[in-house]
C-alpha cells in the first residue's frame, strides 16, 4: 500500500512526551522559521490549558502560527476577525426561533472549537471583548441562560498591533489577566527570511502540512503536565516574585494570584516540552516575562521617567534567591 500521502502519525505507544512535542515543534516550523521559542511557548499554553495573546506588527507570521498549531495536532480551527461592528453573539452564536418545531435552536458561533484565533481583537469594542471572558476562564459558554460546555481542549490564541491605536479598544486588565502569556514573535534573522521567500515562491507551506498527534494523544500530554513534580521551594520562589512586583515601587498594580498559578502551570509545560518530568528555577526564570509582563501596571510618573515593566521584572527577580533544589534523576 502506498503510505506516502497518509499524514505522519506518532507512534502513540511511545512513552516519552517531549518526543511527541519535538514532532509538533518540527512540523509548525515548516511553515514558521526560525521561531522555536514562540512554537514552544504556544504548546507550553495548549497543554497547561492557558490562552495566548501575540502582539506584533502585521506581516510577521501571527496567524500562521496558529492555523500550523492546530494543523499539527489535528484540533478543530475557528478564526473570527474582529471589527468594530462585531456583536458578542456573532462570537458566540445565538437562539433561532424554528417555526417547524416551535422551539429556539442554539446556532453556535466560532467559539466553539478547540483552537480559536481572535483575530486583531482589540480592533473591537470592549463588549464584544468580553464575551470571551466566561469561556476562556471557565471552559464554558452561557448563551440565553444555558449553558454548552466547550470541545477540550480550547485555546483562545488572540492577535493585536502594538503600533496602531486609530480605532482599536485596548484590552481592559481583567482580560489581560485571562492570558496565560503574551508573546512576541519579531523580524525574523537574515537567512530565515530567505528561507521564508524560498518556501513560499511556488506556494504557501500550510497547504501541505499534515498533523502529527491527534487529539487523544494530545490529552495525554496534557495529563503528563499534570504529573510534573514542583518542589515546595519552587512554589514559594514563584509567589515571592509575584508579591516583589506588587511592592516595587514604579508599580501601580502588580501580578495577581492568577498570574502565580499561570507561572506554575506553564513551568510546570515547559518541563514536559524539554524532555524532564520536574521543574527547575531555570524553567520559572525563563517564562517570567511571558506570563506576568502583560499583568503589571506602571505607574504614570514611572513612565514618563522611561522605566519599562522589563525594568521591574528585572528587579524583582533579582531580589529574590534563586532556591536550590534536590537533583532529580530524569526518568
Amino acid at each position: 500500500m502506498n503510505r506516502t500521502s497518509e499524514p505522519h502519525l506518532v507512534d502513540a505507544s511511545y512513552d516519552k512526551p517531549h518526543a511527541f512535542l519535538q514532532e509538533v515543534v518540527a512540523n509548525v516550523e515548516k511553515v514558521i522559521v526560525g521561531k522555536t521559542e514562540a512554537v514552544q511557548l504556544c504548546l507550553v499554553a495548549l497543554l497547561s490549558g492557558g490562552h495566548v495573546l501575540l502582539e506584533d506588527v502585521p506581516g510577521v507570521g501571527k496567524t500562521m502560527l496558529v492555523r500550523a498549531l492546530a494543523k499539527s495536532v489535528g484540533c478543530s480551527f475557528k478564526r473570527i476577525q474582529f471589527t468594530p461592528d462585531l456583536l458578542p453573539s456573532d462570537v458566540t452564536g445565538v437562539s433561532i426561533y424554528n417555526q417547524k418545531t416551535q422551539e429556539f435552536e442554539f446556532r453556535p458561533g466560532p467559539i466553539l472549537a478547540n483552537i480559536v484565533l481572535a483575530d486583531e481583537i482589540n480592533r473591537t469594542s470592549p463588549k464584544t471583548q468580553s464575551a470571551l471572558l466566561e469561556a476562556m476562564e471557565e471552559g464554558n459558554l452561557t448563551v440565553d441562560g444555558v449553558t454548552y460546555e466547550l470541545p477540550k481542549p480550547f485555546l483562545v490564541m488572540a492577535t493585536q498591533n502594538p503600533i496602531e491605536y486609530e480605532g482599536t479598544f485596548p484590552l481592559p486588565e481583567a482580560q489581560l489577566d485571562r492570558f496565560l502569556l503574551k508573546i512576541q514573535l519579531g523580524y525574523p534573522e537574515l537567512q530565515d527570511e530567505i528561507r521564508i521567500l524560498s518556501r513560499q515562491e511556488k506556494g504557501h507551506p500550510i497547504q501541505e502540512l499534515q498533523r502529527v498527534i491527534d487529539l487523544e494523544t494530545l490529552h495525554d500530554l496534557q495529563r503528563a503536565v499534570q504529573s510534573v513534580h514542583v518542589e515546595q521551594v519552587l512554589r514559594e520562589y514563584i509567589v515571592k516574585i509575584a508579591v516583589a512586583t506588587r511592592e516595587h515601587r514604579d508599580v501601580y498594580l502588580g501580578v495577581s494570584p492568577r498570574g502565580s498559578l499561570a507561572l506554575l502551570k506553564a513551568s510546570m509545560a515547559l518541563a514536559v516540552i524539554v524532555g524532564r518530568d520536574y521543574v527547575i528555577p531555570d524553567d520559572i526564570k525563563r517564562l517570567v516575562p511571558f506570563t506576568f509582563g502583560h499583568r503589571i501596571i506602571l505607574k504614570s510618573e514611572a513612565r514618563l521617567s522611561g522605566t519599562t515593566v522589563d525594568h521591574v521584572l528585572r528587579d524583582s527577580m533579582r531580589s529574590i534567591p534563586v532556591p536550590i533544589t534536590r537533583d532529580r534523576e530524569r526518568r
